[in-house]
């Protein structure tokens, strides 16, 4: 298996706090909204059930399989052929997902900053940035996220304690006033977010220290608490308008002016959002990449990083055309599509484990 480096549990923590919530801090708490109203901040602890989940079959599978990742198990059980076909699909997968959180990326740069800049400037730039920290291996991905990830969290928490005068938790009232179904719904969007902590398959057999079980869930558990605080600010601050916005977070903050001095602190939102995606990007293409080293059995995964970043560019305008295509993805395919290749099938696959180990043993 091509490896290079080794990470710590605390630097793995740090990669798949980037890996969930640098997209799901923008766009996902309007969607939510649509779904939960007032109770939207209760929607993230019942999807964080299937982060728990996801994060139970990759240790699973990892005990049957130790050191090896989901592209490598796939191959073990199901053959050479078969196991190779699977394991494909996921690398196409996890390179169409990857694909799409790069047009996220674009689209909000594009529409909130740089409006005059060529869109294939901004998406060759972070894909050349992104193809320079994979190649350089997981350790350098993984010191990146330790080191940028307490600075990050500082910012946004900073950000946010200036708007705290605005806010108005009468909105946030009544509680349940439909009954958990709302909260329940409205749990469908930030599900596809928490699915993706399978991204753990691809980090587990490099982590050096015996804690990736504690530090997972600590990553977990500040996600979901990351999630509900936005929320709650949202939904505390724009009461029944929420849903109307496309980034609440970027809209609020927007409107920050201390003393007639400090304003447009958007800026800074911009830059949370830049780094945090650099990283989310990264994690993602390193799975995209090492996937591809191991299902066609490459000793070395760096000669193809350069080609794989180009062919994230091509998915790029191939899978989402414009922002329209991409609210609707958001919308109506993504949960169903990422859970189901992230959770479900995963959980099909452990089953398949169980049932052979059981035959084996009846002889």
């Amino acid at each position: 298996m091509p490896k290079k480096g080794t990470i710590s549990s605390v630097q793995m923590a740090a990669m798949l706090y980037f890996a969930i919530m640098a997209t799901a801090i923008l766009g996902p708490p309007a969607l939510m909204y649509t779904f939960a109203q007032q109770d939207m901040w209760i929607s993230p602890i019942w999807a964080s059930f299937i982060g728990a989940f996801t994060l139970l079959l990759v240790f699973r599978l990892s005990r049957e399989y130790p050191g090896q990742t989901y592209v490598q198990i796939c191959i073990t059980v199901c053959g050479p052929v078969l196991g190779r076909v699977i394991a494909g699909v996921y690398v196409l997968f996890y390179l169409h997902v990857n694909s799409i959180i790069l047009r996220e990326f674009v689209e909000l740069v594009v529409s909130k900053f740089l409006y005059n800049t060529p869109e294939m400037v901004i998406v060759a730039g972070m894909m050349l940035l992104c193809a320079f920290a994979v190649r350089g291996g997981i350790e350098v991905l993984g010191r990146i996220s330790q080191i940028v990830l307490p600075v990050i969290l500082s910012l946004l928490f900073l950000l946010l304690f200036f708007v705290i005068p605005e806010m108005n938790l009468t909105f946030m009232l009544p509680v349940f006033e439909d009954g958990l179904l709302p909260s329940l719904k409205g749990a469908i969007p930030p599900a596809t977010w928490f699915s993706e902590f399978f991204l753990l398959t691809f980090l587990l057999p490099f982590v050096r220290d015996g804690k990736a079980g504690k530090w997972s869930a600590i990553s977990l558990g500040a996600v979901m608490l990351s999630m509900v605080i936005v929320n709650i600010f949202v939904i505390s601050l724009f009461g029944p308008v929420s849903g109307s916005f496309g980034y609440p977070v970027m809209t609020f903050i927007e409107y920050i002016s201390i003393s007639n001095f400090l304003e447009h602190l958007e800026a800074f939102v911009m830059m949370i959002w830049v780094v945090g995606a650099f990283v989310k990007i990264s994690v993602f293409f390193y799975g995209v990449v090492l996937g591809t080293a191991q299902t066609f059995k490459l000793k070395d995964y760096r000669p193809i990083v350069l080609p794989l970043a180009g062919l994230h560019i091509v998915f790029n305008y191939w899978s989402i055309k414009n922002a329209s295509m991409l609210v609707y993805y958001l919308q109506k395919l993504d949960p169903f599509y990422l859970v189901t290749f992230q959770t479900l099938l995963p959980l099909v696959m452990l089953i398949v484990v169980k049932a052979r180990k059981n035959w084996r043993k009846q002889g």
